[in-house]
């Protein structure tokens, strides 16, 4: 848990979930009063995919911003980046970003672990855990953490086998990112399977949604069935200190490819932002310890 436990929580959002452009996305965070940000694309691309002037656009307005850049998104081992998929694509990317993180200081790359493709599963194991092994050396390498989302691919919704991949790749530069709002899409309960993992995750992605499996409605967080009010309580009796990132999936949902409008995207981060803050003020008050609850989470 990387942050310093006595400055409490660190509330930040993904950036592209408020807005297109980089400007409409530090806007949307600084509406909240908001010292960090999620990045994940900008401008309809995905930060590796940015020109290299258009990255030092994005940097530029960061910092002039003074916003924390707390993560990446990378799409890594993600829902289009099956195991049986041209690996050099992820190693190309990982080695942008590993530039890029330099340039934002962060160390934090989110990754996934591989759909299935045309793999049996015996061969889909191996393939997943050879490959983040091999990302997660080049990670160490760079001084990058990977970050291991319960999302697409081998381990998105089974906490022995995020510890499978956790105890065969055996590296300080892998740990996990829990989202709250996954669970239903995978069909399972999110703080059971938080509670089976909490010990290794060092990020978390906030969101919530009702529905089937096969059709998730998002909406914000604490109006749903994903369990994210149980899912905090874990979180701050484990002593995590890390991010919460919103990613509420509101107005954007990028692997169906929706988008709303900026200002309806805005309007949403920013409401999701404050459903979130509301959530932790309950459990502050359940505490007696809002200022753990509620401070700013910068590393010592």
């Amino acid at each position: 848990m990387p942050a310093d436990a006595s400055k409490g929580l660190l509330l930040a959002g993904i950036g592209d979930e408020a807005g297109y452009g980089i400007h409409a996305q530090v806007a949307a965070v600084q509406a909240l009063g908001w010292s960090a940000i999620e990045l994940r694309s900008v401008d309809g691309l995905a930060l590796a995919d940015l020109s290299e002037p258009a990255f030092a656009q994005v940097a530029d307005a960061v910092d002039a911003a003074g916003l924390r850049v707390v993560a990446v998104d990378s799409r890594i081992g993600g829902w289009a980046r099956t195991a049986d998929g041209d690996f050099a694509d992820d190693l190309a990317e990982l080695d942008v970003l590993t530039r890029r993180c330099r340039s934002l200081g962060t160390p934090y790359v989110r990754i996934m672990s591989y759909p299935r493709g045309g793999l049996s599963g015996p061969a889909w194991r191996t393939a997943a855990i050879d490959r983040i092994g091999a990302l997660a050396d080049r990670a160490a390498s760079a001084g990058l953490v990977l970050l291991l989302e319960n999302c697409a691919g081998w381990a998105e919704s089974s906490a022995d086998r995020m510890r499978e991949v956790l105890e065969a790749v055996h590296s300080p530069a892998l740990r996990l990112l829990f989202d709250t709002g996954n669970g239903i899409a995978y069909g399972y309960a999110a703080p059971d399977l938080l509670g089976d993992i909490v010990g290794w995750v060092d990020h978390v992605h906030v969101k919530d949604a009702k529905g089937p499996a096969t059709a998730p409605a998002y909406c914000l967080p604490g109006e749903g069935d994903a369990g994210v009010a149980d899912c905090l309580r874990l979180l701050l009796d484990a002593g995590y200190t890390g991010a919460l990132s919103i990613e509420p999936h509101l107005a954007v949902v990028p692997h169906e490819g929706r988008r709303e409008p900026d200002s309806v995207c805005a309007a949403a981060f920013v409401a999701a932002g404050r459903a979130l803050t509301e959530l932790l003020g309950e459990r502050a008050s359940e505490r007696g310890s809002p200022d753990l609850v509620l401070g700013d989470g910068r590393p010592g």
